[in-house]
Formats: structure tokens, C-alpha cells, sequence
């Protein structure tokens, strides 16, 4: 019996152990990602016998999908259930990887986060620089732009003048994306104008150690002096902004990186979708509510404005959410640190407390950077903007898992639903109907 079981114990010892194929399948990558999860460490693996590739331990590599939160893929094209290891909600709270993004905005700054994001290292102290070269380009261009453009006009062109500063932004190496991302950043930040009467200071990239990011990023929005509590509250929720897993704009940059855009180009794609006032720009309606609110002393008449002419109260409720916006809670209580910001706190709980009697709708992050903008003196797209840069971040950590995909998976079928052919070539004139209603189809009709 002993001699008989010994083959199916070395069966099973051969089991534990996966070749390089086998590896990729289960962790839903590349082959070559596999040999660079290796090569970070975060792998182990061993000759095959014969010298023919190399096997990895099963149990190492299962220990690596939990950690990544990778799982076999799909194989259904136009899939739009995306594997991640970033960013998961759930139970009104939200983690990055796997760490409660609320702590970590407590004890670190935005630029640590974003490399903890990016890379799953933190490095203390960490600040971000702008090329020389790059800042000039982007600064150019965005002075060129007429002088009523908005934030997100001046952050798309400076985008692009980064990227024409960037000949090697072909590169979609993950350490040539990490150095793109750390340049891009602070050179969006630096292209900004400065506010109207905010003083003039150095941007600090030409200095061994350069101000944080919300420290270059204040100026940009109000010509009030900076405070340590403010800003503070600026990192905060720039920290609180940088991913929310798959929002409409994540999924955009998500689909420029599936077809291999370099990451300015996926930036790009996000800041497309952001300005739409569904997303990004939400905050300045916010901005605006409680603008009103404190000009008439009260959140009573201002919601009631809104629920009369079928409006909804801007910055309250969440989707993804039950209860209270964890990102608007813990700016609320950053905010609740500097004193300016009294009076437009109290005006946000006013607005709560009072749509609360028709209807049970939480704050939302919205809400928690409109309290911030309006307390700062900022101008209503300020949000928008702290929004916008702090959400780039996000975008390249997403790029940085896309790109370790399957090329093109993202191509869903479309259901059409206009004139069956054949149809005759249409005439000079002619108007072209839905699928549902008679075509004039013209000449031989």
C-alpha cells in the first residue's frame, strides 16, 4: 500500500506547482507580467525540470490574485466588469488597496497616496516636479486660450502641450508611466494662472524639496493667504478624490488605455468626460446653493426654490452610498478645523437638515468641497478643479492596470436600429428617419 500511494503524493507535490501559462491564466494576465511580478518580487519561481520555463507555487499565486484583487478572465468580449485591485466600496466606505481611503487622507499627503495607488509602496515625503520644459510649453498654451475659459479648458491644452514636450510618452513601460504621471501632475498644477490678486510665488519645482502639491495648487483658486488648516483641508480632499473606482470618466480613461493611448492621451479621455456637469462640474452647482444660502440666512427658501421648479438640491445623495458620503464626512471634519468655515458648514448642515423633512438624502462630496471653495473664497469651478487634478492620479493608476490587459477587450456590439437594407442611394434633399418611421428613399422609391 505504502509503495502504491507514493506516486499520487509526488502527483500532488507536481500540482502545487504551475507553469508560466497556467500563472497568466489565473492571475488574468500576460505571460510578460507574469516575469515582471517576478522581477518586483512579488513572485517566485523555479526551473522546470529539463530546463523548459519556469513554475510557480500555486499557493504563491493565489495569495497574489487576493492581493490584487485579479480573478481569471473573462472571455466574453465587450465585458464591462473590469478586474482592479485599486480601489473597492462597500458598506459605505471605500478602500485603497484594501486600506480605508479616509485613513490614509489622515496621515498622508496627496502625493503619497497617489504613489501608494500607483505603485502599493508609500514613500514619506514624496513630492512631484514639473519639467522645465514641459511647464513652459503648458503655460504657453494655456496663456493663449481667451481669457473667459474655465479650468478644465486650461487643464485639457496643458495636457496636450505635456505631452508634445514628451517624446518618449510612447513608452508604455510601467516605470516610464510612473515617470509621466509624477511630471504631469505638477505640471497641470504649475499651468494654472494664478488667482486675481492671490501674490506671486514660486512654484518651488527648481528647489531640492518642493512645497507639497496643495500648497502650489492654493494660489490657483483664491487670492486669500494660505493657512495650515486650509490647506490641510485642500490636501484632504485631493487625497479623497484621487479614485472612486469606475466612474464615468475612469471608464473612458480605462478604454483610451485598452487601445494602448499613451497616458497624456488616457488624461485626456478623463478630462472629457469630468466636465460634464453630471460628474466633475456638480460641485459648482453646490458652490452656488450655498452661496445663496448664506446671502439669505437660511437653506429653507433655497430648497424650496429647487423642489418648486423640479430642480434637485445639489451635493446630497449617492448612488454607491446609504448613508453619509464617507469622502464628505471626513472633509466635513477637516473643514470643521479652520475657522472661516463656520458659516458655510453651518450653511451645508442647514441644507441637509432641511431637505432631510421631504426626503432622506445623505451629503455628498460635492456638498463637502463646496463649503470648501465658498469658506476659501474661491470661484464656483474651483471644485471642478481640485476635482480634475486630484482625479489624474486615479486615471493613471487605472491605465496601469489596463495596460497589463488584453488589448482592445473593450468593444461592445452595437444594437442597431435604423433602415434595414437595401436602401436606395438618398436624393438631394432628402432626410434620413429611425429605423421605426417610412424613409423617403428617393429616386426609384
Amino acid at each position: 500500500m505504502r509503495d502504491q500511494a507514493a506516486p499520487d503524493d509526488h502527483a500532488d507535490a507536481r500540482a502545487e506547482r504551475l507553469t508560466t501559462r497556467e500563472t497568466a491564466e489565473r492571475l488574468g494576465v500576460k505571460p510578460e507580467t507574469v516575469y515582471a511580478y517576478v522581477s518586483r518580487g512579488q513572485l517566485s519561481s523555479r526551473r522546470a525540470p529539463g530546463g523548459r520555463g519556469s513554475t510557480f507555487d500555486a499557493a504563491e499565486v493565489d495569495a497574489l490574485v487576493r492581493r490584487t484583487g485579479r480573478r481569471d478572465p473573462s472571455t466574453a468580449g465587450g465585458d464591462l466588469v473590469f478586474r482592479t485591485g485599486i480601489t473597492l466600496i462597500e458598506s459605505d466606505r471605500y478602500y485603497f488597496r484594501g486600506v480605508d481611503a479616509t485613513e490614509l487622507t489622515t496621515h498622508y499627503s496627496y502625493e503619497e497616496i497617489a504613489e501608494w495607488l500607483w505603485t502599493g509602496d508609500l514613500r514619506p515625503g514624496i513630492r512631484f516636479t514639473a519639467p522645465a520644459e514641459a511647464l513652459a510649453a503648458a503655460r504657453r498654451t494655456v496663456g493663449a486660450l481667451p481669457a473667459h475659459s474655465g479650468s478644465t479648458d486650461r487643464l485639457r491644452v496643458a495636457v496636450v502641450a505635456a505631452a508634445a514636450a514628451d517624446p518618449l510618452r510612447f513608452d508604455l513601460s510601467r516605470e516610464a508611466v510612473l515617470g509621466s504621471a509624477r511630471s504631469l501632475i505638477p505640471t497641470l498644477v504649475g499651468a494654472l494662472p494664478t488667482a486675481v490678486g492671490a501674490p506671486a510665488t514660486a512654484d518651488g519645482e527648481a528647489t531640492s524639496h518642493p512645497p507639497g502639491l496643495a500648497h502650489r495648487l492654493w494660489p490657483k483658486l483664491t487670492a486669500r493667504p494660505a493657512d495650515a488648516p486650509s490647506l490641510a483641508a485642500l490636501d484632504t480632499a485631493l487625497g479623497l478624490l484621487i479614485d472612486h473606482d469606475l466612474a464615468a470618466s475612469t471608464l473612458a480613461a480605462r478604454v483610451a488605455a485598452s487601445a494602448r493611448a499613451h497616458p497624456y492621451a488616457v488624461v485626456s479621455a478623463g478630462l472629457g468626460v469630468l466636465e460634464g456637469p453630471l460628474h466633475g462640474a456638480a460641485s459648482s452647482l453646490a458652490h452656488r446653493m450655498l452661496t445663496e444660502v448664506l446671502e439669505r440666512g437660511s437653506a429653507t427658501p433655497v430648497v424650496a426654490d429647487h423642489l418648486r421648479t423640479g430642480r434637485q438640491v445639489p451635493g446630497l445623495g449617492h448612488r454607491l452610498y446609504a448613508a453619509e458620503d464617507p469622502r464628505a464626512r471626513t472633509l466635513f471634519a477637516r473643514l470643521a478645523q479652520v475657522p472661516q468655515a463656520a458659516p458655510a458648514l453651518a450653511a451645508a448642515r442647514d441644507v441637509v437638515t432641511t431637505t432631510a423633512r421631504h426626503t432622506p438624502l445623505h451629503a455628498n462630496v460635492d456638498l463637502a468641497l463646496a463649503v470648501l471653495s465658498v469658506a476659501s473664497g474661491m470661484s464656483a469651478e474651483a471644485g471642478e478643479t481640485v476635482f480634475a487634478v486630484s482625479r489624474t492620479a486615479g486615471w493613471i493608476a487605472h491605465a496601469l492596470e489596463e495596460y497589463e490587459e488584453r488589448p482592445l477587450r473593450m468593444r461592445p456590439s452595437g444594437q442597431y436600429g435604423g433602415p434595414r437594407p437595401p436602401q436606395s442611394l438618398p436624393a438631394p434633399g432628402s432626410v434620413a428617419t429611425d429605423g421605426d418611421q417610412p424613409q423617403q428613399t428617393g429616386h426609384g422609391a
